[in-house]
């Protein structure tokens, strides 16, 4: 696999400099430029292409700054609004960096136009999937939220989850009202409090781990079912319409 670091940013944001080629990185989601630009100086990395995955402020607030630092190719989602763009991408297309291919994955339901990037066993998803969470949704819908996790929850157990927020601890609170008696949701929980205790990343994790926690990825698991089923006061009849109560229930408690 290719190195990649985090850059935190904000309060809680994560930058990622994938490493390709001869010690180019691609960067993901710059919200803001100089901890990024610092980082690369520091290591002695060079900007090789900005990679982004939906139009939120945090997320690429300093794409002009890192241009006028090194002028590099900027690849982003087709149907949202990103300033600076290059390559306008869809689900379908590749990106080649060096030696690294990256596969675009239409990803909408946290914005309409998300889009994520996978490769080498590596997701870049952005806000469309977090550690035992997702994104809420700002103009996205229900549909498209669900369909996107169904298509993240199909990859390989392997994939490396590289998610754009350190949300694990917050979202394990509502993970752990949904499925109480998970055992394997209650073993993480301990790993992500000490990590967090040391001021170490939860992240990234793997698409496997998250299908045993996550319970946005887990609603077809009986006892998620009968939880979210507890809460609306209804039984729920599809897979959609449980991601959406479940959505709707993690809304609630926001």
């Amino acid at each position: 696999m290719h190195p990649v670091h985090p850059i935190p940013i904000f309060e809680d944001n994560y930058v990622w400099a994938i490493e390709f080629g001869e010690r180019h990185v691609a960067i993901v989601d710059p919200g803001l430029a100089q901890p990024v630009i610092d980082y690369l100086e520091r290591h002695q990395l060079r900007l090789g292409a900005i990679l982004i995955t939906h139009g939120c402020w945090d997320h690429i607030g300093g794409i002009g700054d890192m241009l006028a630092y090194h002028r590099v190719p900027v690849y982003g989602p087709t149907h949202d609004r990103v300033p600076h763009l290059d390559h306008m991408l869809a689900e379908g297309d590749t990106i080649t960096l060096g030696d690294l291919t990256l596969q675009v994955l239409d990803t909408p339901g946290h914005r309409k136009g998300h889009i994520s990037f996978y490769g080498d066993d590596m997701l870049f998803c952005g806000d469309a999937l977090f550690s035992a969470g997702c994104g809420k949704l700002h103009d996205g819908s229900y549909a498209q939220l669900y369909q996107s996790l169904n298509k993240i929850r199909c990859l390989p157990d392997k994939t490396q989850v590289y998610c754009a927020h350190e949300y694990t601890a917050a979202n394990l609170t509502f993970a752990t009202l949904v499925e109480p008696e998970n055992k394997d949701l209650q073993r993480y929980a301990e790993q992500v409090y000490a990590l967090r205790a040391a001021g170490k990343p939860t992240v990234p994790t793997t698409l496997g781990l998250e299908c045993s926690i996550n319970p946005f990825l887990r609603y077809q698991s009986a006892t998620v079912k009968a939880a979210v089923e507890q809460w609306a006061g209804a039984q729920l009849g599809s897979d959609l319409e449980i991601v959406t109560a479940l959505r709707k229930w993690k809304s609630s408690l926001a």
